[in-house]
């Protein structure tokens, strides 16, 4: 498995996403079978975990204090502020001993920071106490989590060469934001992303290919799914495009001896230098792709199948998209 250095870490160039432990509404699996699940990962190779919906922070603890090393595996969590709050060191303190609580640990490994309100500069703040709490010993790394270049720009700018190691931010084929402004942020400042829908839900996949155009609210369709699927047909093109999308990504994992479409997908955005890893999505429990996610790194794009690709998404408005949705993160503001 390919890896990057993430802070003081040297870690996969795939994460572990642990957004579908956030509801039901992906399957439910025993907490037994999660643990085991998270376990068969880490033996594979799969060691770095990430994300802090519902119960996944929880779960992460438990399962990584009864390991004979726990240190061997890293966690990255976040903290998210929707709210307008006044980041005192107490608050900020006080956000950074609730992770730590729910992830029985003495100290985070990534701490990946969120700021909803761009117009209230408490951000800037809020990242200071991060860092001196890093400088205390209690974080190892600061990351952030939907942040636009402009505003990563500037928080990379003030607080210094290293400040920041990461940026977890959308980014596929489909969603190619990142390539209009962060991608030049993230080699100025020395950034990685953290890139998660990455396979839009799982839609760049086998699955989809010959098949109709689904109807969101109809079927056993899950919430990323409906996410995706309205980015598809609205923003980015129609189905019709997205077949023709998914025969050429079928066309060139044939090429390289039968890889899937998921793998030509994920290789697509892993070739980016600016981007460190991307977080998969998983089921744990529920579905589970881990070697056919291995065959990632079995191959690399040609200059051919390149070309390929960028014959589909020419016809796309994916270039659009940066002004039509907005920059990184947009979407949620």
């Amino acid at each position: 498995m390919e890896k990057f250095q993430l802070g003081p870490f040297t870690v996969p160039r795939l994460f572990v996403g642990l957004w579908q432990l956030s509801s039901n509404a992906w399957g439910t699996a025993p907490v037994s079978r999660i643990r085991t699940e998270m376990k068969r990962h880490v033996d594979e190779g799969y060691i770095a975990f990430a994300d802090h919906y519902g119960s996944a922070e929880i779960l992460f603890g438990e399962f990584r204090e009864s390991l004979a090393a726990p240190s061997s595996v890293i966690g990255a969590t976040k903290w998210c502020v929707f709210r307008q709050t006044t980041p005192s060191r107490a608050v900020v303190e006080a956000a950074i001993n609730e992770r730590l609580v729910r992830m029985r640990g003495e100290s985070i490994d990534l701490l990946q920071f969120h700021w909803q309100d761009y117009s209230d500069k408490g951000y800037l703040e809020a990242l200071r106490h991060l860092k001196d709490l890093q400088a205390e010993g209690i974080i190892k790394a600061v990351g952030l989590c939907n942040f636009d270049s402009i505003r990563t720009d500037e928080i990379c700018t003030q607080l210094g060469p290293g400040a920041i190691v990461s940026n977890q931010v959308q980014f596929s084929l489909i969603d190619t934001r990142p390539l209009h402004g962060m991608a030049h942020v993230c080699e100025k400042h020395g950034v990685k992303l953290l890139t998660y829908g990455t396979l839009c839900g799982g839609f760049l996949a086998e699955e989809w290919l010959g098949k109709p155009e689904p109807e969101a609210y109809k079927g056993p369709m899950t919430p990323s799914q409906r996410k995706y699927l309205d980015m598809i047909i609205k923003a980015w093109g129609n189905w019709d495009l997205f077949q023709a999308l998914l025969a050429a990504l079928r066309k060139i994992g044939d090429r390289h001896g039968g890889v899937s479409i998921a793998n030509v997908a994920t290789r697509w955005v892993l070739e980016h230098p600016f981007v460190g890893a991307v977080i998969v999505g998983t089921r744990l429990g529920i579905s589970e792709h881990t070697d056919d996610n291995l065959r990632v790194f079995t191959f690399s794009l040609t200059t051919e199948d390149q070309r390929a690709i960028d014959a589909v998404l020419n016809q796309s408005n994916g270039r659009k998209l940066i002004t039509s949705v907005g920059d990184c993160g947009a979407e949620y503001r």
